[in-house]
């Protein structure tokens, strides 16, 4: 069984892996930032950096909108981080923003630790997909 999006996943954790051994550990997150931007453009890997999402309340579409670091591929949410260690907030925050902005996958990538590290998380409560499906969400490693 193939995983959601995995070709557009693997895609980016190789462009951020790349980012990660070119520059090591150290630097703020946004110079990671900008380097994974040169790297999507040298991937060729559909992007929009800092991208505004629209967030959802009880089906209606509030006023305040989510700044995503990356948008990859119209579909896939990508967090950054540059921390010595990702907590269960951070997992948390990228889930709500799954959940807020109806969006199926997200990535977090953490870029401050000496091995890079990412997790696929899904929202498989996707209103797009099934309006009525329970508030089942899961991390997918």
């Amino acid at each position: 069984m193939s995983l959601l999006y995995e070709y557009e996943t693997y895609s980016i954790i190789g462009a951020a892996i790349e980012v990660h051994k070119e520059l090591g550990a150290g630097f703020l997150e946004s110079v990671y930032q900008e380097a994974l931007e040169k790297e999507f453009i040298l991937r060729e890997i559909p992007f929009k950096r800092e991208a505004s999402i629209n967030i959802f309340y009880k089906g209606e579409v509030l006023r305040k909108t989510y700044i995503a670091d990356f948008i990859c591929y119209d579909k896939i949410i990508l967090e950054l981080k540059a921390l010595s260690a990702l907590t269960n907030e951070h997992f948390a925050q990228i889930l709500n923003y799954l959940i807020a902005t109806q969006t199926k996958i997200g990535l977090l990538i953490n870029f401050g630790k000496n091995s890079l590290e990412h997790k696929r998380i899904i929202n498989e409560n996707n209103i797009r997909d099934n309006p009525r499906k329970s508030a089942d969400q899961k991390e997918v490693p």
